[in-house]
């Protein structure tokens, strides 16, 4: 459900041999194509070998970050970028990305998405070392680490991000620029993706496809788990972290469920496709009787379009999406509150009045949002509303880089599907059963991340970590 959960964070990196080139603008629509990923603040890093390093970052949407501020400020053919959504970390400009620091006399700077689960812990042994943090960002965490991996041991980057990768447990998708050098690291685990296309002689990182597609880059694979890959002699150069083979591969589901753009490509599957086999099974669970078939937008619409097609009802719109509405601030009046709601949705009443809808939406987290979403198609009079839901009911905390509740405020884990359906008051509540997703993503089971689900969580979790509350500020 939009508005009840976010992912972390998107991040780009471009390596170009060309030393008269600039690519920050490249690094900046493919941002653009990522703002998805992350609202809250935006920001370039860029390396040219006369030029030296250059950098800025800023709060809001990336076309709020560089409005007043000339791209072609950016100079440099090596660049880092990132948008930012908060998990781990403030919502302040402190925290924003690419996080930039000195590194063997000269610097290193880490774009980052995902979340660390045993960070504060690492932390305060940095701080114990003497190390001074200007974020509270898990992404500045790894990046000292790193620093005194190579400073400690003299040992080169490759070694360092080895050493390193041994001590972190959590996720992460990394593009780092080191004196020059790009470098792209993905967890063992594989739950952020990350992948790697070429333009020209230029090579691009980025965290979904259609940051390759907005700048006519081809995509040519995914940065396989607990793979770095870096770029030497105009050559894709790959380095494998001695802990992959011993990690499980644990996929985020929620990157095809909700996340990544439908016309995004993960690990080798189509996101769109992914989404209309979603509404195949959801047809299959619940064949209904109803006049149309109505998607929550945007995400859910392809879920909607596969139930349509399935079960030969008419795909209809009955809600329509105010797309320049952002972030509402938290309003003092019920009334304010649900004007707010309405400002995002408004029902399209000659469509639903008098009808029979299957109301389809990627997911249910909180539920707050679905009872506004319910009572808003309610003014406009159906005569039944069936609610169909694209994911299973979400039961627990993510803590690997999703902002969700705390198990206390999800409501599949305090009340039986029947009681949310009382509560919602409608017809039909149906969830897509766990094996049905996972037959809709055609994965194994055994390789995705499903703990939010079912609770088996890929990585042990710190001691009081499930006491912590919201993964957001």
């Amino acid at each position: 459900m939009q508005g009840e959960m976010e992912d972390k964070c998107g991040i780009v990196g471009i390596h170009s041999t060309d030393d008269s080139k600039n690519v920050a603008s490249f690094v900046y629509y493919c941002l653009y194509a990522l703002q998805h990923r992350g609202q809250e603040s935006a920001g370039i890093a860029t390396f040219n070998e006369n030029k030296g390093l250059n950098y800025y970052c800023g709060m809001g949407l990336i076309t709020d970050v560089f409005k007043d501020y000339e791209i072609q400020n950016l100079k440099g053919n090596m660049a880092i970028g990132h948008v930012r959504y908060s998990t781990t970390g403030q919502s302040r400009l402190e925290n924003s990305q690419p996080f930039v620091t000195d590194f063997d006399d000269g610097f290193i700077a880490m774009a980052h998405n995902g979340d660390i689960v045993n960070s504060k812990e690492l932390r305060n042994e940095l701080i114990a070392e003497g190390y001074e943090f200007k974020s509270d960002t898990d992404s500045e965490v790894i990046c000292y680490m790193l620093k005194k991996e190579h400073h400690d041991n003299n040992k080169n980057i490759l070694d360092s991000i080895e050493a390193v990768s041994q001590k972190l447990v959590g996720s992460y998708a990394l593009t780092i620029l080191v004196n020059g050098d790009l470098y792209g690291v993905r967890g063992p685990m594989g739950i952020k993706p990350l992948a790697v296309a070429k333009k020209g002689d230029d090579y691009i990182l980025a965290s979904e496809t259609v940051a390759f597609d907005v700048i006519n880059a081809k995509y040519v694979r995914d940065v396989k788990p607990g793979e770095i890959i870096y770029f030497k002699n105009n050559e894709i150069n790959s380095h494998m972290l001695e802990i992959a083979g011993k990690c499980k591969l644990s996929h985020c589901m929620f990157e095809y469920v909700y996340f990544a753009r439908p016309d995004s490509t993960i690990d080798g599957i189509n996101v769109y496709q992914t989404r209309l086999n979603i509404g195949r099974q959801l047809h299959k669970l619940y064949p209904i009787d109803a006049d149309v078939v109505i998607p929550v937008p945007d995400s859910s619409i392809p879920a909607a379009l596969g139930y349509s097609r399935a079960s030969g009802i008419p795909y209809g719109e009955g809600l329509i999406k105010n797309r320049y509405v952002g972030r509402t601030f938290i309003m003092p009046t019920q009334e304010e509150r649900e004007l707010a709601v309405r400002l995002k949705l408004n029902p399209i009443k000659e469509a639903i009045k008098g009808k029979k809808i299957i109301l389809i939406d990627d997911s249910i987290v909180r539920g707050t949002t679905s009872k506004k979403l319910i009572d808003l198609v309610k003014e406009a009079e159906p005569s039944e509303i069936h609610f169909l839901v694209g994911c299973p009911p979400v039961i627990s905390p993510c803590y690997y880089g999703v902002a969700m509740a705390t198990k206390k405020e999800l409501i599949a884990a305090n009340y039986k599907i029947e009681e949310i359906k009382e509560q919602l008051d409608i017809d039909t509540l149906g969830y897509i059963t766990l094996e049905s997703l996972v037959d809709a993503i055609g994965m194994p089971k055994e390789n995705l991340c499903l703990g939010c689900l079912n609770e088996e969580y890929p990585t042990e979790l710190p001691d009081g970590i499930k006491a912590e509350t919201y993964y957001k500020p």
